[in-house]
């Protein structure tokens, strides 16, 4: 099955400049799961959450439909590494008790992945999407931010990105949903140069990079720096995460 794939050709990058999901996520993730053997984290990328599981569950399944992504992720005794769409992967039924999926469901057909994971998980197991949009720096760098992601890239973001913005409320999601979801954000201490990094790893800054022959974020460099200071400051970069979570159905 084809697949949207914007990240292939800067794999290295994406696993260099990406931010960290806090512990405090899979530590609510793991205690909402009554059973902590087999986590599927799907559209894994280069395994950032896929590791960060292993402190919970004793195995986990990480796929991803891009083989150059699955080549960047680290080894680990407890992850099985699988090029494998969404969709359709080769795990046997009812045997997951987490399914996760982190900052990807907006490129699935979730309809189909939907029904996968019913599929895969246990009765009563859990599945957990989420995503994180506009980052906070400080009012003059978001200024700037605010340039490069809303004008200059605005032809640029592929048309599923509005669903990251909407926190992926309006996607279909087939799962008994947990009645409270706790308000989680991801922080990174970046120097200048690591927060632009991040802003190239972007979908958007890729395909404008391919259209004009030109490094969007590098256009917009003194702008930042000026907003910044010193390049070398560390500053605190906040992203608010939007999460869904839900239930397959209990056994009859």
């Amino acid at each position: 099955m084809a697949f949207p794939d914007h990240f292939s050709g800067h794999a290295a990058d994406y696993a260099a400049g990406r931010p960290t999901y806090p512990r405090e996520l899979f530590q609510w993730l793991a205690d909402q799961c009554r059973h902590h053997d087999l986590a599927w984290d799907v559209g894994c990328g280069n395994g950032q959450a896929s590791v960060a599981l292993t402190h919970w569950f004793s195995r986990v399944h990480a796929s991803d439909a891009s083989a150059e992504q699955i080549a960047r992720a680290p080894q680990n005794p407890r992850i099985v590494w699988r090029v494998e769409t969404a969709e359709h992967c080769t795990l046997r039924t009812h045997t997951v008790d987490l399914v996760t999926a982190a900052q990807c469901y907006h490129w699935f057909n979730q309809e189909r992945f939907n029904n996968e994971a019913l599929r895969v998980l246990r009765p009563g197991g859990l599945c957990a999407v989420w995503c994180y949009g506009i980052s906070h720096v400080g009012p003059g760098v978001d200024e700037v931010f605010n340039e490069l992601h809303n004008e200059l890239l605005a032809p640029y973001w592929p048309h599923e990105r509005r669903h990251i913005e909407d926190g992926y409320r309006h996607l279909p999601f087939h799962f008994d949903a947990l009645g409270e979801i706790p308000h989680l954000e991801m922080t990174e201490n970046w120097t200048l140069d690591q927060y632009l990094a991040y802003l190239r790893t972007w979908s958007a800054s890729q395909l404008y990079l391919k259209d004009k022959g030109q490094d969007p974020v590098d256009l917009l460099r003194e702008r930042f720096a000026e907003a910044w200071g010193d390049p070398a400051t560390v500053r605190e970069v906040r992203w608010p995460l939007s999460i869904r979570a839900g239930r397959s159905p209990p056994a009859d």
